[in-house]
């Protein structure tokens, strides 16, 4: 089988959200053709350089809809004979995009691949998109839905975390977020987004809030309190499916939750061959990808089961991964990770994560793999394990190794 490498990793800066966010005017598929723009700027490619752009993008309706990778790619200098993929894993759905394309790549189905994805939460908000395990009551009641927010605070109720618990590790990822910024360890993987004037509209991530304290977080309400005990009282529907908990602790706020904003993200992936043939370095080797289902009420919990998965098929195990990079959807998730797997939090998002920048659904995935590349060559580490927990019950994971 080829080896698959990553040959460059790109992101653009996060932006708020919602109307007042820096990149609220530009569409899904301007931001995605940036980011296109810069991998074929940074690598010179020309011509039916890449077998296919795979993207990865989760409310995939109006102006996210149809095969907006394909839509990204006519919007940008890329040759049209490149054809595009949409792809849609809930949260995962960047990281699948690498996998699929390394996965590819090492099948023999072409050379190089561009992977990655976008999400634009204030202007295709979350949900939109009607989906029918939340809306269908026949499935919905098959499978005690609930809602992420609730999912989250089951986890911690299940596996005992408490409100500090959840609040340091915000607290930590404010932090680490800050540090990172003003070291500048994210300059090798940001694409600013300009407009089409050539101006500069967002060059950081603007949703960090680096002030953030114990003290300004404990007086944050719960934010999913509410939906869980007043109607529709989705806490009944989890008691219902886990009768050993006697009443649901309610511990995430919007402090300690992963952010609502816009952003993208880009990965070359190619084999040795391409790599010499385009005269380009490989910066990584993908050594493993996997991904697993889970129980879909508690949702949460697959970066657990498929990190069990992934050093299974590698015949690896815990101690032989140098860094981690686990999506902090909720506080409660990376908690349980580290609970699993014994793993100290000086391992993990060591430059912040997703409570501190924000978490572009579809782009997630494809940011937190440059982001532990770009650690792992800056601290002269060897192997990373990037994981993420996914909507409706799923999990996925990939191992990569510095060359």
């Amino acid at each position: 089988m080829t080896d698959a490498y990553i040959y460059d990793a790109i992101r653009t800066p996060r932006g708020k959200g919602r109307k007042d966010g820096s990149l609220h005017e530009v569409t899904s598929a301007k931001l995605s053709a940036g980011v296109l723009n810069a991998l074929k700027e940074r690598n010179n490619l020309e011509g039916h350089a890449v077998e296919d752009v795979i993207w990865g993008n989760v409310t995939q309706v109006k102006e996210a809809g149809g095969c907006l990778a394909r839509t990204a790619v006519l919007a940008s200098d890329l040759d049209q004979s490149i054809p595009g993929l949409a792809i849609n894993r809930f949260c995962a759905s960047g990281m699948e995009a690498v996998n699929l394309a390394a996965n590819q790549v090492r099948g023999g189905a072409g050379e190089a691949y561009i992977a990655g994805g976008v999400e634009m939460m204030g202007r295709v908000p979350m949900g939109s998109d009607g989906a029918a395990i939340a809306v269908d009551p026949s499935i919905a009641m098959e499978t005690y839905f609930v809602p992420q927010g609730i999912s989250a605070d089951i986890i911690a109720t299940e596996y005992g975390f408490s409100r500090d618990d959840a609040d340091q590790l915000a607290v930590a990822s404010q932090q680490r977020a800050d540090a990172a910024w003003k070291d500048n360890r994210f300059a090798k993987s940001i694409v600013p987004v300009k407009d089409q004037n050539g101006l500069t509209i967002l060059d950081t991530d603007e949703y960090m809030r680096p002030q953030t304290d114990m003290q300004s977080l404990g007086a944050l309400n719960a934010a999913f309190e509410a939906m869980g005990t007043t109607m529709p009282g989705f806490d009944k529907v989890a008691l219902m499916k886990y009768p050993h908990l006697e009443a649901i602790n309610h511990i995430h706020t919007a402090g300690n939750s992963s952010g609502i904003v816009d952003g993208a993200a880009g990965v070359l992936i190619g084999s040795k061959e391409y790599g010499e043939k385009m005269g380009l370095k490989p910066r990584a080797r993908i050594r493993q990808t996997a991904k697993i289902g889970t129980d879909p009420t508690i949702m949460l919990t697959g970066p657990v089961p498929v990190t069990h998965k992934i050093l299974a098929d590698s015949g690896m195990s815990i101690g032989d991964i140098d860094l981690f990079e686990v999506n902090e959807a909720f506080s409660s998730v990376v908690l349980r990770f580290m609970q699993a797997f014994d793993v100290d939090h000086s391992k993990v998002n060591v430059n912040g994560g997703s409570i501190a920048m924000g978490h572009p659904l579809g782009a997630t995935g494809a940011i937190i793999i440059g982001t532990l590349l770009d650690e792992l060559e800056r601290s002269d580490k060897e192997v990373g394990l990037a994981t993420l927990c996914i909507a409706s019950g799923m999990g996925a994971a990939t191992i990569i190794e510095r060359v």
